[in-house]
């Protein structure tokens, strides 16, 4: 699944409901345990949905890093669920049992954690939302500004049709249903594409396995017919590796433009190839250090609003103060600019032997 600036959301996001529909919420609070401890310093559990993406070896160690900056006494436990929810509710039932102070949750599923949640604040633990917003009495809440995230991609994919966008059909590969986040993205998308531009087919798919895009493209590609794709709205690079796998299995040449999220390093490599038109950085440095900083503060029972200048509600709760950071998009001639200049990969990191003309073209290597 950039982060370029700490607070760069814009204030129509306040009290935005992440989920559509009409629904009871409840209202952010404090946990009713003190934070901290008298017999020991404060302890953090930093619980993640798995050890292969970007959030466990990029924001793991960035996110430890800045607790023990702000809190060197600080005891902090990372786990990883590996993609299932079973296990995330089990490493959340066991750090309650260790009475962590404050959890820094990635949920694998925003719903089916909720009742861990809802056990943390009883017993007086404070849940930090990372990335996704979880169901339940959440304290925090540390992510980007999905509209946005789906507004700069389809911004993008009007801008890669050009003029002959209203004739144009393109495909909407959008995240797991399950996700709130996958939701927000698309309602942003959604407010840039209708009426600019037809959608012949629109997927969510299934927990945002590239092997579902790539059999959900297909599919598109049988029913509108190959030369009736004129782009693909891809709502992260994983599903943006799926669907041109599928357009390249089907022989199409050259291909549609796709967008994409995340900032891969397949995926910015594809751009540099020209097989995928444009990701959305969302720089993972600020994100880990709000998440962090948040974090300690609520470990030292200190209030949210000197750092959380935003506040959205989940399906079950109101008023959660929240980091919201702004992304950014990243296209060929944009990736020094974005991508390298945040650190997040060397040239020498994406321009291997493979891509060397196409980062000599794209100016990545002079």
């Amino acid at each position: 699944m950039v982060r370029a600036r700490l607070r760069g959301a814009g204030a129509v996001l306040a009290g935005l409901c992440l989920l559509a529909g009409p629904v009871a919420c409840g209202v952010a609070g404090e946990a009713q345990r003190p934070s901290g401890t008298a017999s020991g310093p404060p302890r953090i559990g930093v619980l993640l949905p798995d050890n292969t993406s970007r959030m466990y070896h990029f924001d793991k160690p960035l996110i430890n890093a800045k607790i023990h900056q702000l809190c060197p006494d600080c005891r902090v436990e990372t786990v990883s669920a590996q993609h299932d929810v079973a296990t995330q509710q089990r490493q959340m039932d066991a750090m309650i049992t260790k009475r962590a102070d404050v959890l820094i949750l990635d949920a694998v599923d925003s719903k089916s954690l909720r009742a861990p949640v809802e056990n943390a604040r009883r017993a007086g633990i404070h849940v930090v939302a990372y990335d996704r917003l979880v169901e339940g009495p959440v304290s925090g809440y540390v992510s980007f500004d999905g509209a946005k995230v789906g507004q700069l991609q389809a911004a993008a994919l009007l801008k890669a049709l050009g003029p002959k966008a209203r004739a144009s059909q393109i495909v909407m590969m959008n995240g797991a249903e399950t996700d709130p986040n996958s939701a927000w993205f698309k309602r942003g998308a959604l407010s840039v594409l209708q009426g600019r531009v037809r959608i012949g087919k629109a997927y969510d798919t299934a927990e945002w396995r590239p092997e579902a895009a790539n059999a959900n493209m297909s599919a598109a590609i049988s029913a509108l017919g190959a030369e009736h794709i004129d782009g693909v709205y891809a709502a992260n690079d994983g599903l943006a590796g799926g669907v041109i796998a599928a357009l390249k299995a089907a022989k199409i040449d050259p291909l549609p433009p796709v967008t994409g999220q995340d900032a891969d390093l397949p995926a910015v490599q594809r751009i540099v190839a020209g097989e995928q038109y444009m990701t959305v950085l969302k720089p993972f440095k600020p994100e880990a250090g709000a998440a962090a900083t948040m974090a300690v503060m609520l470990a030292r029972g200190q209030k949210l609003g000197t750092l959380a200048r935003h506040h959205v509600n989940s399906p079950t709760t109101h008023g959660i103060p929240a980091v919201l950071l702004t992304p950014l998009p990243v296209t060929a001639h944009h990736i020094k600019d974005t991508v390298v200049r945040v650190g997040m990969y060397t040239v020498h990191q994406i321009c291997t032997p493979k891509y060397a003309s196409a980062c000599a073209k794209a100016g990545l290597t002079r």
